[in-house]
């Protein structure tokens, strides 16, 4: 059962309230993306707007004593490629990065005193043959410009993965800060943006390989 069954209203403030703030926020460097406008994605609009290659989205939504993580990153930001793993080599490079983000200990650090338990972790890509999904190479260094028209229509969904964290913090008053370690199990990422929601109130920023803490 994912996270997002068992705590709605997490999921709520996680899905509504961040998902516009970041929209908001991030609007200026997701403009590689304008050009797909119309009307064949208008469900999907945001969702390929916040796809861009090395930037990965993170929500954290706080309710008393539960604290919910939420990523979304680019195939290409997680593992160098965003189609089916082709080879032996990238299936394991695959795996590999699946297991690592199945323990959010090694994604995030949280302050020893706030005493947060983590408790469950739901991690999920589309980079999966779909008839001949795999043969459209979108690797890192592909051009967007060439995504338009009927091709873009067969190949709407861009490999990603989503992960989602929870953790019970016993102390969620002492939460100041939280660190994460993503830069160095992923370096593609040039920049992890962060949108929190909770008793501390709303807050945005921006994460590098250089500066990897946010203060709450």
């Amino acid at each position: 059962m994912s996270i997002c069954n068992k705590k709605t209203l997490l999921c709520l403030a996680v899905s509504g309230s961040l998902f516009s703030v970041s929209y908001a926020a991030n609007a200026n460097d997701h403009h590689d993306h304008n050009h797909h406008d119309g009307e064949h994605h208008e469900s999907e609009h945001r969702h390929h707007d916040a796809h861009v290659h090395g930037v990965v989205e993170t929500n954290i939504a706080q309710d008393g004593d539960h604290l919910l993580f939420e990523i979304t990153a680019p195939g290409a930001d997680v593992v160098g490629f965003e189609h089916a793993p082709k080879d032996d080599a990238q299936k394991q490079v695959l795996a590999n990065a699946v297991k690592t983000l199945n323990n959010p200990n090694l994604i995030f650090t949280l302050p020893e005193n706030a005493k947060c338990t983590f408790e469950e972790a739901h991690v999920s890509h589309n980079l999966v043959n779909h008839n001949d999904h795999d043969d459209h190479d979108h690797d890192h260094d592909h051009d967007h410009d060439h995504h338009d028209g009927e091709h873009h229509k067969e190949h709407g969904k861009h490999g990603e993965f989503s992960a989602q964290y929870e953790y019970h913090c016993e102390a969620i008053s002492n939460l100041d800060q939280i660190e994460t370690q993503w830069f160095t199990h992923f370096p593609h990422t040039h920049k992890m943006t962060i949108q929190y929601l909770g008793d501390a109130g709303q807050k945005a920023a921006s994460l590098t390989p250089k500066s990897s803490v946010i203060t709450l």
